[in-house]
Order: structure tokens, then C-alpha cells, then sequence
């Protein structure tokens, strides 16, 4: 059925997301079609794809956002199915919607949904109603400065400032007082300028209660075409730089059993109130001292994160998708074994994490039992400039988080890679950190490994 409805997949992506969707297209019998810009051209996942086609040059806009060009080559190779990765077109709805008006199948949620919740300011709102917990916030765009001086009266400091739409943690900052505020207000304007296309002079800003010493807990969700909302688990994502993440783990070392029951259930009603299909992430914030949550966002797509919940689960998630999106309604049960932690390896300096392009010389992978890496690189290629610098996903999976984080210090250490600057020493340095050691950690981690 699967060959019939959806072969062959055009995968809109590109580098280690590209590269891991084909492995489980193939693996299912089906051809894997990929899109790639001229800077790409010589990657891993174009050589493994079946069929191939250059969409444009480097600049993103001019190939990978280009709608037409993506949707020209699925149709130019015969593609009965789009599966977006994440990242680039993954959320955006106008483009399900081309998929779906080009007689294609696209995997991911109905673009309604996307809709609904790539507005965090309706999101919110919708989440509240169905009896989703949520911080105290703004339930209106804040527009000017003066709203977002009124609205932080009533909430209280401190206050997390960020834009209504877009994601990955760009234009979001704290303010703890008014000055900070302006600051604050002012950066997360221009971000939704840049991103979200709002004029500077009305920006949509959202401010919410700020949770002191808040870990970062997202629940994993699968919709199934009957109705049905499952949640598989939660992954912690509190190690984070300047609000984007870096390590991630399941299960979270920081709630409670009674917590995480009241977690999933929440984020399967998350789910089922906007009616979810596939692959989606409900991200919450937590109060480990109090051992409660709050929601934050729901990612509709699969996240970079979601190998450590393939790991303590034994599910293939990009299958999982596949078949949901043929119209399948698989049973799931998610019975978590082990311990599982992902180290996001990037092309950066370790110390201040600026991007650091260049030609890899030496690229060594790690291997052995609970060791899985998803590359987008080999020896000889360049990460360029052009896009977010990530350039692997290093993975552990333990009987328990002691014998993961020893199985993460012997993949780290073994992980050779040489040209460009990239974070493995700052991984070696974490896992020799106290308080990621013992789990005791929040977001403001790496701040303080760095202050």
C-alpha cells in the first residue's frame, strides 16, 4: 500500500535530516527523490538519494524556500509524496497546501493545524482552552512598547519577550525590569521584522511569565487518522546557547513520575484539540522545583531531537509518518527502555559558539553497541556558510543514564573530526559538568559553564 500511495518521496530538505529520511524511505521499498542547491551537491544525501535534482543556487530563498522550484521538481521526477524534514518549508502551511493542491501526499499535519499553532500567541490561547496549562502572558499581539510596559505590569517580572510566530529561539530574550524590557521588546521587534515579515512600527510580540531555573521538557506526539493522540514519551532539552538546543535526553532526569504522566496526557489533549496528523512535538517548560509545567509551543514536524525518542522506544518515527500519512492507524505502544542522550555536533567554536565554516579533512564516526550517529558530512566536504551549521547528531543509548553518559564520553572522545571549528570539546566538557552529571541542571546551564 505504502509503494502505491506515496513512491516515490521527494524529500524537501537537505543534510543529515535529508540523509536519515532516505535511509527509512528505502528501507520501506520506496524511492527516495532529493532536492539540492548547487552548494550541496557533492553531500552524502544526494549521492544516496535514487534520483536527485538542483533546485538553485546556495542562497536558501533561491532554492530550498523556493515553493515553485520544489514543487517543480517533484512533479518533473514523478513524486507522489512530499515529506518536509524540518526547518526551511517544514511549517509552512502555504506550501502543505501547494503540496496538497498539486495532487500530492504531504506528510505532516493539515495545514490548518499548522496554522493554528505556528501563531504562538493562538496557540497559546487554544491550548488554555483545552485545559492545557500556560504561563501567564499576553492573549493579544503586542504591538508597540508601551503594551509590552502594561502587559509586564500585570504578569511581573521577570518576563520572556519573543515573537508570535517563528521558532529555534530567535528574538527571544528575558527583561527584568522596564529598561530590560525596551531591550528585550526592541530585539524580539526586529526578529519579526526579519522573520516573520511584520512591519517594525506593529511587530506581534508575545510576553509570558518567565519560570526561573525552568528546565525545557517536549513530549513527542503521534495523530492517527482515527482520532486517536499518542503520546510517546518526553525528551528534556534544557542544555541550550542563546535559547536554541544543543543536548537532549530521554527520559528527562528532572520530573517526577506523577509529572510526567500529567505531561503526556496534556500534550495528547494538545493534540487532539487541534485535531493532529503525524509527527508533532508539544514543548512545555518546567518548574522542577515545584515539579510542574506550563506549555510553550507545539512544533507540527519532526524534531532535530526525535533519535532519542527512536532510542527508548524502538519506534521509527520518519515510518511512523509514512504510514499515518498512507492513511494507516498503527497501533503504538511506547514502553521506554533505557536511556538515551543526543549530542547536537556542530560546526562552531566550542567556547563562544560562533558558526565556524570549512572543509572537513578528518571525519572519524564513533561506533559500537548504543551508538548511533545521523551525519549529514563526510571527509572532504565543506559546511558552508549558507546554512545552520549543524553537521551531526551524535547518540547514546544506555541501560540507565550512568551507563549512557560513559557511553557518551567514549563516542565524544572517539568522534575525530578536523577543518572546520566544531562543539566536541564543549560535549566532553558537559559531560564532565556536576550538574548535568547529576541531572540537576536548567537552561541556564551552558550560561554558567560560559559566565
Amino acid at each position: 500500500m505504502l509503494t502505491e500511495t506515496l513512491g516515490p518521496v521527494l524529500i524537501a530538505n537537505r543534510g543529515e535530516i535529508a540523509r536519515r529520511i532516505i535511509r527509512t524511505v528505502k528501507r520501506l521499498g520506496l524511492r527516495a527523490v532529493a532536492v539540492h542547491s548547487e552548494a550541496d551537491a557533492d553531500l552524502p544525501f544526494v549521492r544516496e538519494a535514487d534520483e536527485a535534482v538542483l533546485i538553485g543556487p546556495a542562497n536558501p530563498a533561491q532554492s530550498y524556500l523556493d515553493i515553485d522550484k520544489v514543487l517543480e521538481a517533484a512533479r518533473a521526477t514523478g513524486a507522489k509524496a512530499v515529506h518536509p524534514g524540518y526547518g526551511f518549508l517544514a511549517e509552512n502551511a502555504a506550501f502543505a497546501r501547494a503540496v496538497i493542491d498539486a495532487g500530492m501526499v504531504w506528510i505532516g499535519p493539515a495545514p490548518e493545524s499548522i496554522d493554528r499553532m505556528g501563531d504562538k500567541i493562538n496557540a497559546r490561547n487554544l491550548m488554555e482552552a483545552a485545559g492545557v496549562p500556560v504561563a501567564a502572558g499576553t492573549r493579544e499581539p503586542v504591538t508597540d512598547l508601551s503594551l509590552a510596559l502594561r502587559a509586564a505590569e500585570g504578569i511581573g517580572y521577570p518576563v520572556m519577550v519573543k515573537t508570535a510566530g517563528g521558532g529555534g529561539g530567535i528574538g527571544m530574550s528575558v527583561a527584568h525590569d522596564d529598561e530590560g524590557l525596551a531591550k528585550a521588546y526592541e530585539q524580539a521587534a526586529r526578529a519579526a521584522a526579519r522573520f516573520s515579515g511584520d512591519a517594525l512600527d506593529g511587530p506581534a510580540v508575545l510576553l509570558e511569565r518567565y519560570i526561573e531555573r525552568a528546565r525545557h521538557v517536549e513530549v513527542q506526539i503521534l495523530g492517527l487518522p482515527d482520532g486517536r493522540v499518542v503520546a510517546l514519551g518526553e525528551r528534556d532539552c534544557s542544555v541550550q546557547r542563546r535559547h536554541q538546543k544543543v543536548v537532549e535526553e530521554s527520559p528527562s532526569p528532572g520530573i517526577t513520575p506523577e509529572l510526567r504522566e500529567r505531561m503526556l496526557a496534556a500534550a495528547a489533549r494538545a493534540g487532539e484539540a487541534v485535531g493532529y496528523l503525524g509527527a508533532g512535538t508539544v514543548e512545555c517548560l518546567v518548574d522542577a522545583d515545584k515539579q510542574d509545567f506550563v506549555f510553550l509551543e507545539m512544533n507540527t514536524r519532526l524534531q532535530v531531537e526525535h533519535p532519542v525518542t527512536e532510542l527508548v522506544t524502538g519506534l521509527d518515527l520518519v515510518e511512523l509518518q509514512l504510514r499515518v500519512a498512507a492513511g494507516e492507524s498503527p497501533d503504538v505502544a511506547a514502553e521506554p527502555r533505557g536511556h538515551a542522550i543526543e549530542f547536537r555536533v556542530y560546526a562552531e567554536d566550542p567556547k563562544r559558539f560562533f558558526p565556524g565554516p570549512g572543509t572537513i579533512t578528518v571525519w572519524d564516526e564513533p561506533t559500537g553497541e548504543g551508538v548511533r550517529v545521523d551525519s549529514g558530512y563526510e571527509s572532504g566536504n565543506t559546511v558552508t556558510p549558507f546554512y545552520d551549521p549543524l553537521m551531526a547528531k551524535l547518540c547514546v543509548h544506555g541501560a540507565d543514564r550512568a551507563d549512557a553518559l560513559e557511553k557518551g564520553r567514549k563516542a565524544v572522545a572517539e568522534f575525530a573530526v578536523e577543518g572546520p571549528k566544531n562543539n566536541l570539546a564543549f560535549c566532553a566538557e558537559l559531560l564532565e559538568n556536576a550538574e548535568f552529571t547529576t541531572g540537576d541542571y536548567d537552561t541556564g546551564l551552558v550560561a554558567r559553564m560560559r559566565a
